[in-house]
């Protein structure tokens, strides 16, 4: 480590990374008498420019909440909590998995790391290599419930080792229902995303935005779709149709690199701008707009670089893997990938070295493999296992149901769909372990609730952002930048309160069960060089640094360099270009998945609009998923300098359906779908299309708080049936988009 690493808790001013959500904005932290008391942007930063948004500014707040654990909790049997040691909970922890996995196997143990562990890189590394110790593969994550259909078609699709066009360079970017001016992703880089957005606009990049919600971001676009929800394959399929049939699509690159071509055209040619139009409550002359802005005129010598993302709102709503398959269809026929003797802006920092070529690694599975569900018929997909069927696991009744759980940065009461049967499910397991830092909704449930250091507390790295790319097409940073920060503050005094890694080494120690961690491997973007296997010492506990090192090992920068510059550097000593094409190689991409072109054929063959029936009359609204600014999905409602004094998320509507409904701002409504209802209170947004409701998921807390709406939120999951209307390969139900009854309650 750098010599100038100050000791924690010094007083002063320190350079960090803001680790509240995902996005490791470059942060300064206050130090007064050992406490955070202050954050603000790094303007020395030279990938953030001095940017931090509210919720890195309440990391003091955080630290100092008082419903902050500073000391696991044990439940006893008249469901009270006390205070337990760090060590003798893991003590007890172990024996009774031990017992449980003596008794009805490994696979009787479920593991859930969520979005709050992600930030903090030896979290899920260590939490996944204890399970596969443990032999069990029952890992489930928030990427089955999120954005699933990334994965899924990133798989049959294939990849392009050459990589993808980035935002900074693209002379046309299309958003389709994501806001990264509020998420801090979705295709615009999480580092100063505003900044980012307004430099592309001065130098012409065009932008096409298409959501039912007239979002942030949409204020920036140059075309703007707003379209009824749930459309998105409709629409993509639309835009094919008009680049196909006016020929502005890449031929020499689909010629050399693709498969599936004619098979597409095919199935899109029913899908007219006219169709889409009407199905979708647009104009024929705003999907051609759009559909001409995006891929430009090769035939004329205009072939803009750019690329199309997709957000969480369409990878909820129903058809988000097709979604996902039709954006990648959409660039690859464009020719949106680099080319040999392209230079790769992104090499590498935290990554290993990237070794990109012009060339396709073909299709591979993108569900059936793996292990399988005993309670329905459902398997593991490049998503991973299906979260949203898990409590179905907890409440099988049969051989091989999970019976114990660990949750890691993770409250699924708020996040899984099918609220009410989350609840059932974890009162029906015989061991619930939470990591957390308060009580939340999970944890109430819990039988012990490890209480862990909070992100100013330990060290961290800024892979997180860095490593989306190697799953996520066109995100992550687009130079090869890094950041490392020690631990600026010890824990407060007294408290006991340990890393969420330490908790599986512990627990690895304690059952003899060597931990090993396992390297990230890439889904998407260029090659990169592979790093090694992390074997832990199981005699002597190592310090998270050098943990961290172990998981870095193979860095194009090694870490020690990183951690000389403290306020972040970009690495843009190496300029690596995109090799040519191996001589004998074949590989293609693939735009033609007949699973894929047979669900899009299907919606073509549904019923839309009047003709849906009753069931469209007794539920006329849809209930689309959103993010507010100052809330990382469960986490920060409860920070009155964050919520503003308003610990709810609002139903958003539009002020003529208010009207209409003869409601008024802040009345108490009643929302129910088919499978159940919920309250909320009514907010007028004029940005939100007339018949949709918007509202922020992972509010709302136990069925029994439900009156105290205007204190906990709502929970839009409650309205979800995870049984019914859910894919068939990911298990994702319908979680956005959802058709709703609207009423004064």
């Amino acid at each position: 480590m750098s010599s100038e690493t100050p000791s924690p808790s010094a007083a002063g001013r320190h350079p960090s990374i803001c680790r509240f959500c995902h996005a490791n904005c470059g942060i300064l932290v206050d130090v007064e008498n050992g406490r955070p008391v202050r954050v603000v942007g790094d303007r020395e930063n030279p990938a953030y420019f001095g940017f931090t948004c509210a919720k890195g500014r309440s990391l003091p707040e955080q630290h100092a909440h008082s419903d902050r654990l500073l000391h696991s909790q044990k439940r006893q049997p008249d469901g009270q909590y006390v205070g337990i040691e760090s060590k003798t909970a893991m003590d007890e922890i172990a024996e009774r998995i031990a017992r449980i996995v003596a008794e009805h196997g490994p696979r009787s143990l479920a593991l859930y790391p969520g979005t709050y562990s992600g930030p903090h890189a030896p979290s899920i590394p260590a939490a996944v290599g204890w399970m596969l110790g443990l032999g069990s593969k029952m890992v489930f994550t928030s990427a089955s419930i999120d954005q699933p259909g990334k994965h899924v078609s990133n798989a049959i699709h294939g990849r392009w080792l050459g990589g993808s066009y980035v935002f900074d360079e693209s002379d046309v970017w299309m958003l389709v229902g994501n806001n990264p001016l509020i998420s801090m992703s979705g295709g615009i880089p999480p580092s100063n995303p505003s900044k980012r957005l307004r430099d592309a606009k001065k130098r012409g990049m065009k932008l096409i935005v298409i959501d039912p919600r007239k979002a942030e971001v949409a204020r920036f676009a140059d075309v703007y779709l707003q379209p009824r929800a749930g459309e998105d394959p409709t629409i993509l399929a639309a835009l094919l149709n008009v680049i196909l049939r006016e020929e502005r699509y890449d031929a020499d690159f689909c010629e050399a690199h693709v498969s599936g071509f004619s098979e597409l055209e095919e199935t899109v040619a029913d899908f007219t701008p006219e169709y889409a139009a009407e199905r979708a409550g647009l104009t024929t002359e705003e999907i051609e707009l759009a559909a001409r802005t995006f891929a430009g005129n090769p035939t004329q010598g205009e072939s803009p670089r750019g690329c199309g993302v997709a957000g969480t709102g369409p990878n909820m709503s129903p058809h988000g893997n097709l979604t996902e398959y039709l954006l990648l269809a959409l660039n690859t026929v464009c020719g949106r990938w680099r080319r040999e003797g392209d230079l790769l802006p992104n090499p590498g920092a935290l990554l290993p070295r990237a070794t990109p070529k012009a060339q396709a690694s073909p299709p591979r599975s993108g569900w059936g493999r793996g292990e399988s569900l005993r309670s329905r018929d459902l398997g593991n997909s490049a998503a991973g296992l299906p979260t949203a069927a898990l409590s179905d696991e907890i409440l099988y009744d049969g051989e091989g149901r999970i019976r114990a759980l660990i949750c890691v940065g993770s409250n699924p009461i708020a996040a899984w769909p099918d609220q009410l049967k989350a609840v059932r499910a974890m009162e029906n397991l015989d061991l619930l372990v939470t990591l957390d830092m308060k009580m939340s909704e999970t944890s109430r449930f819990a039988d012990y609730v490890i209480a862990p250091r909070l992100s100013l507390e330990v060290p961290g790295i800024s892979i997180s952002s860095e490593a989306i790319e190697q799953t996520y097409v066109a995100h992550g940073y687009p130079e090869p930048y890094a950041q490392y920060t020690p631990a600026i503050v010890d824990p407060p005094e007294g408290s006991d309160v340990i890393e969420e890694w330490e908790f599986f080494y512990g627990l690895s120690r304690r059952m003899g069960i060597p931990l090993k961690c396992y390297p990230i491997r890439p889904e998407t973007g260029a090659l990169r060089e592979r790093r090694d296997l992390v074997e832990f010492d199981m005699e002597e506990m190592p310090s998270t640094e050098w943990v961290l090192d172990g998981l870095m090992n193979g860095s194009r920068i090694p870490l020690d360099e990183i951690r000389k510059h403290r306020h972040g550097k970009i690495y843009d000593d190496e300029k690596i270009r995109v090799a040519p094409a191996d001589p004998d190689c074949r590989d293609r991409l693939e735009i033609g998945n007949p699973d894929m072109l047979a669900e899009l054929s299907a919606i073509r063959s549904e019923v839309f609009g009047r003709e849906r029936g009753e069931d469209a009359a007794a539920y006329p609204f849809q209930l689309i998923s959103r993010r507010l600014p100052n809330v990382y999905n469960s986490s920060g409602r409860d920070i009155p300098k964050l919520n503003g004094r308003r610990p709810y998320n609002p139903a958003f509507l539009n002020p003529d359906d208010l009207d209409m409904l003869g409601l008024a701002k802040g009345d108490l409504i009643q929302i129910a779908s088919p499978h159940a209802s919920i309250l909320g209170i009514a907010e007028p947004a004029p940005e939100v299309r007339r018949g949709i409701l918007s509202m922020a998921h992972c509010f709302g807390a136990a069925p029994k708080h439900d009156a105290d709406v205007r204190q906990f939120g709502s929970n839009t999951g409650r309205l979800v049936d995870n049984e019914r209307d859910f894919d068939p390969h990911t298990g994702i139900p319908r979680m956005s988009a959802i058709p709703v009854a609207v009423t004064k309650a």
